[in-house]
């Protein structure tokens, strides 16, 4: 049985910034919430997930914003 070919779909138009910032603003949330209400002395490895995603979402910004070459 030959399979029919049908094109490629169009790529979804979506706003990459948008989400990644929300993102960002949901750890960054969570840090300050964590850094009024401080963890037990075990779990202080839950800031240092916080500030790292809050990094990762900057990047995430600065990378999907950056020019495109080629």
């Amino acid at each position: 049985m030959d399979k029919q070919w049908h094109p490629d779909p169009e790529p979804i138009k979506t706003n990459d910034t948008a989400a990644i910032a929300a993102g960002t603003a949901l750890w960054a949330i969570a840090l300050v919430v964590l850094l009024i209400f401080r963890p037990a002395p075990e779990n202080t490895w839950w800031i240092w997930t916080c500030v790292t995603g809050v990094g990762f979402g900057f990047f995430g910004i600065w990378f999907v914003r950056r020019p495109r070459r080629g």
